[in-house]
């Protein structure tokens, strides 16, 4: 697909060594679990306005919540690590 003359390989630069498709299954899958953390948080918020609360389900719900953000911060220095200066 051009657009304004321009190839989408001209404006992506792409690396050959498949550098650039693993940086993409990274975001994709940073993108997949933000997505399952936020709505882990929605379904604690409603569980917290019940009178019925079941504390040891929601102790499992955050639980899972601080796992997917271990796991969204370990992604996301894989994308961007710390170089050393």
């Amino acid at each position: 697909m051009e657009r304004d003359g321009m190839s989408m390989a001209t404006v992506f630069s792409l690396d050959p060594s498949g550098e650039d498709a693993r940086r993409v299954e990274l975001m994709q899958r940073i993108v997949q679990l933000t997505l399952e953390h936020r709505d882990l948080d929605d379904v604690i918020e409603r569980l917290s306005f019940r009178s019925d609360i079941d504390a040891l389900q929601v102790t499992r719900l955050k639980r899972r919540k601080l796992l997917l953000k271990d796991q969204i911060a370990w992604l996301q220095r894989q994308l961007d690590p710390d170089v050393p200066a």
